[in-house]
């Protein structure tokens, strides 16, 4: 193992503790990190130790020192340190002359792999395979995830090597896709860590696009809504309409005789003989018994003779109301319409309008 010089290649790892020195300076954590069997690095938390620079020692034939320090607050806190292979690394953290931590460790157990590059996508029907370059060493494990706009968790499906299909998709929706490699914790051990994810990359009917939006959506979820909306609307008045004709027609209306006869209400209290009295000029209807009468003039009756025993024509009257009693105790002849006529034999008694005259063959009534 050599000194390797990686400017800005790698951050500092979080400071979950890898393991822990008990020494009565204090507690020293640390992590290990293998990137891919390309470097290691190496960090602590010296929060014991703030203001002091420590040394990291490791052994490369001879105790070496680390000649690429991560620092903090222009502190040490960590190396760099290159890496080809699997193997075990030896080091030690110093504090001045005082010995704060000696380990050695297989730097396959804090492995890291790298995050897998072009993804290759191979549609058929409604499956889909993910592949990519597989990685040098074995013992690992494929992970693809996928989601489409309207999920909202990832899906995920593994495979020990970078040949994963993924079944049950939809070739109309547009998904993302990401993977990553992991190592099996049976040959590596709890204490290594997945690669980063790969870039999110997008796919619809088996070509990429540069992006899964839902606006392009959102545009025409509106226009479906609002057609939806007005066609709802149109046939609600519509039906309203239709209601209101079917029920005119089945129900017609009755005209308010408040405005077809003018005056029957406001004159006449809706007294319909006493509106046709005032305004139509018509006789009256005669009263009920007990009433007092009200009897008008009556037209002339006339009779015309045709023969010659008949010179002259007959003219009658006759009231048009019922006699009373005084008028039929009276004896007035005049007043009898009732009484018998004088006339030549042979001919035809003809009741008329309370009036009983004889007419021969020839004769002939005007009214």
């Amino acid at each position: 193992m050599s000194f390797y010089k990686f400017p800005t290649s790698f951050s500092i790892a979080s400071m979950d503790p890898l393991f822990v020195s008990f020494y009565p300076e204090g507690v020293l954590q640390l992590q290990m990190i293998n990137f891919n069997f390309e470097a290691v690095q190496v960090t602590w938390n010296a929060s014991q130790y703030s203001g002091t620079n420590l040394t990291f020692l490791y052994n490369d034939e001879t105790d070496s020192q680390c000649s690429n320090y991560i620092l903090q607050q222009s502190r040490t806190a960590g190396c760099l340190l290159e890496a080809k292979e699997d193997e075990i690394l030896c080091f030690s953290i110093w504090n001045g002359t005082r010995l704060l931590l000696n380990k050695c460790q297989w730097i396959s157990a804090y492995l890291k792999p790298s995050s897998p590059k072009d993804l290759n996508f191979q549609w058929h029907q409604e499956a889909i395979t993910v592949t990519c370059s597989d990685l040098p060493y074995k013992r690992l494990l494929y992970e693809i995830q996928y989601k489409s706009m309207f999920d909202t968790e990832w899906q995920s499906k593994e495979g020990e090597t970078c040949n994963v299909t993924t079944d049950g998709l939809d070739a109309e929706k547009c998904y993302f896709f990401r993977a990553r490699v992991k190592t099996m914790e049976s040959s590596y051990g709890p204490d290594t860590y997945p690669s980063d994810w790969s870039e999110v990359i997008h796919q619809q009917k088996g070509e990429l696009r540069d992006s899964c939006q839902e606006k392009k959506l959102f545009p025409k979820f509106i226009l479906v809504s609002g057609m939806v909306a007005l066609l709802t609307v149109s046939l609600l008045l519509l039906s309203l309409w239709k209601v209101r004709r079917v029920k005119k027609l089945l129900m017609p209306s009755v005209p308010d005789p408040k405005f077809t006869f003018p005056g029957l209400f406001e004159s006449h209290q809706g007294n319909f003989q006493e509106w046709i009295k005032d305004t139509q000029n018509v006789v009256p209807l005669n009263k009920m018994e007990g009433a007092e009468h009200d009897c008008g003039p009556e037209e002339a009756l006339i009779v015309h003779l045709a023969t010659a025993e008949a010179e002259m024509p007959i003219l009658t009257t006759g009231p048009s109301c019922p006699q009373t009693e005084e008028e039929e105790a009276s004896g007035d002849p005049s007043q009898l319409p009732g009484r018998p006529l004088q006339g030549g034999g042979g001919g035809k008694r003809v009741s008329l309008g309370g009036f009983t005259f004889v007419m021969s063959d020839n004769s002939y009534v005007m009214l």
